[in-house]
């Protein structure tokens, strides 16, 4: 299905190019991508993390990127499973487009389980990009090289769990390199996913403990919060709008959804099922569910 969208090729001697990659070294010469590419006008941030993520860390990434996507910062990532799709995820639920950087060939959705999030990035005006041909299946080298594409597309790298050997700190190295900021959400010290991020702020980079801190390096105030922030339309069938418009971050029992939406509780558990399909709703408890998975 995405083979069918329009790849579009650029160089580094294009007007167009990507001025953020071109003042970098180390860039790639040309990039692939379908859809758009970031806007250099406005600000952009890259929220990465594992892939083998906590539920924690899940809710987290997806509230940090809502919460910057609404004020109209881009959201850069992977597109991988875990906290990179939870980034996507949450700039999808506003008007702010989101960008995924690939490990393969713009028309490979890799991995094949975020499909549906592929299309969504493009249908609300993103982009997918990669600097490997297209065509090309990924390759394990592919992933840490694209690492320095998603930083050099970011003003700040925000890494929301890690361990102590993770990707996601080759993307904060990078960053470093590149002038850029580093934040990082800390954690416990007991648990091995905060290791990475502990690290980080240990050796200096800025401590996220909420979404406004990442704001304030736009100069941006929370209490000058847009009005339209509430939760966007993902252009759901109207059936799994409804169901998926009665979640929220915080957990909701079944007989409550049942309520809500005034269908049967076969219905509404068929519905969950596909949204959880989608890895747009998670279940975090016996009939509990709240949404980007956890």
């Amino acid at each position: 299905m995405e083979a069918m969208q329009k790849i579009k090729c650029l160089t580094i001697e294009d007007s167009n190019f990507p001025d953020r990659l071109r003042k970098l070294s180390g860039m790639p010469k040309k990039l692939y991508y379908i859809g758009n590419l970031p806007d250099p006008k406005k600000p952009a941030a890259a929220v990465v993390g594992a892939r083998m993520c906590s539920p924690y860390g899940r809710c987290q990434a997806f509230k940090y990127a809502r919460t910057m996507a609404s004020y109209g910062v881009q959201i850069i990532s992977g597109m991988a499973r875990g906290i990179d799709a939870e980034g996507h995820k949450g700039a999808l639920d506003t008007d702010t487009p989101t960008f995924a950087v690939l490990g393969s060939g713009v028309d490979v959705c890799y991995p094949n389980s975020n499909r549906w999030l592929y299309q969504r990035i493009l249908e609300k005006g993103g982009g997918i990009i990669s600097e490997l041909p297209p065509g090309s299946p990924p390759v394990n080298w592919a992933f840490p090289a694209r690492n320095r594409i998603i930083s050099g597309l970011s003003d700040a790298v925000l890494v929301v769990e890690a361990k102590e050997q993770s990707g996601s700190l080759i993307t904060a190295n990078f960053a470093l390199e590149h002038g850029h900021s580093v934040y990082a959400l800390p954690g416990a010290v007991t648990e091995e996913l905060s290791r990475g991020c502990n690290k980080l702020i240990f050796d200096g980079a800025g401590i996220a403990y909420s979404p406004e801190i990442m704001l304030m390096e736009w100069g941006i105030e929370a209490k000058n919060r847009p009005q339209n922030v509430e939760k966007k339309k993902l252009g759901l069938a109207p059936d799994l709008d409804l169901v998926y418009s009665g979640l929220d971050l915080r957990p909701e029992n079944l007989d409550n959804l049942i309520r809500k939406t005034g269908f049967s509780a076969s219905k509404v558990c068929a519905l969950l099922t596909e949204l959880q399909l989608m890895g747009l709703v998670g279940e975090t408890g016996r009939q509990y569910y709240r949404i980007s998975g956890g």
